[in-house]
């Protein structure tokens, strides 16, 4: 049933993605003498098209999931116009195609070096034949691997104080909404594509499987930033990462800040955050944001001024004696 999904999906995709290669794409290649891009050109709009089929599916079900059962109301969206920016830069998956085709090749002559020295490769099926190489199963292991890295690459942004300060551009939004899992630093997202690229070369994923386990994670953390007002129930929270439990972990002065312990951190499964102790149950809908917004320190409105006063905090962790006077400025 699944493989039947995954396949019938891929057929109307390829199809739109054949199509606008060859009669938009291609032409503008060869008017511009880029031919030699043409096939790397091809591949990555298969990832450009799922990117805006999500983003036109999570805007069609969740915004007016919003308008019906929102968790806050506010006055005016203006905060919130800067994640629609994010969202598209991050959604294309410009940045996450780079990265996995930019590394295959390393990886596979990584792979065959290993195989030249009888060393076996990770393949996830030859672990219990006749059951790991069912494409269900294999694909539900891909994305249990993939989760739990999640889980710790998102605790390590919590930990490490430079790597923090990268991060709290996506903390600092205080009207969280569908398009606030987007709203992160560019050099956080480098980061985060590389760091998965390799993990999925590593476990062996195939170009076409690493698409769609990007797009059900991107998808699922869209809906667990949306403004809805939602609850999945004792055994549903416990199943799924859900609008409440995330809103946890935005809620300002509940440990996600800085060096803090912080608690659930889970991307899409929150048994990571219950078998290492970082989970929270709470149904508290808390104003979210950073402690020091509320003193009055700036995190920037606008796109550049957000990367900006991101690099002034790093400045100003790494020689606190000299502090850099970046966060007086007006913003960008």
């Amino acid at each position: 049933m699944f493989h039947l999904i995954f396949s019938s999906l891929d057929s109307v995709v390829s199809a739109v993605q054949t199509w606008l290669y060859i009669d938009v794409v291609q032409p503008l290649l060869f008017r511009f003498n880029l031919m030699d891009y043409d096939e790397d050109t091809y591949d990555s709009l298969y990832w450009v098209i799922v990117g805006v089929l999500e983003v036109l599916a999570m805007y069609a079900i969740l915004r007016p999931l919003e308008a019906l059962r929102p968790v806050e109301r506010w006055a005016s969206r203006k905060a919130v116009r800067v994640d629609v920016l994010y969202t598209w830069i991050a959604k294309l998956g410009i940045l996450n195609l780079f990265f996995f085709f930019a590394l295959q090749p390393f990886f596979d002559s990584v792979q065959g070096w290993l195989r030249l020295h009888g060393i076996a490769n990770l393949n996830f099926d030859n672990l219990w034949p006749g059951v790991t190489s069912q494409p269900l199963v294999t694909f539900v292991m891909y994305l249990l691997v993939l989760d739990f890295a999640a889980y710790w690459y998102h605790r390590w942004q919590h930990r490490i104080g430079v790597w923090w300060e990268l991060h709290a551009v996506h903390h600092s939004q205080r009207q969280m909404s569908l398009w606030s899992d987007d709203r992160n630093h560019l050099l956080d997202d480098l980061l985060q594509a590389s760091f998965f690229a390799v993990i999925a070369l590593v476990i062996g994923v195939q170009p076409s499987q690493f698409v769609v386990l990007v797009a059900i994670a991107n998808l699922a953390q869209s809906v667990q930033h949306a403004n809805i007002r939602v609850y999945y129930g004792w055994l549903g929270e416990r199943l799924l990462v859900s609008p409440t439990f995330h809103r946890r972990h935005h809620a300002i002065g509940y440990g996600h800040e800085g060096l803090k312990y912080g608690c659930n951190f889970g991307v899409l499964f929150p048994w990571w955050d219950m078998l290492f102790r970082s989970v929270s149950w709470s149904r508290e809908m808390e104003p979210t944001g950073i402690s020091d917004q509320l003193a009055g320190r700036r995190y920037g409105e606008g796109f550049w001024a957000q990367h900006w006063f991101a690099f002034v905090r790093i400045a100003q962790r790494l020689v606190p004696n000299r502090r850099a006077r970046g966060n007086d400025t007006a913003a960008v």
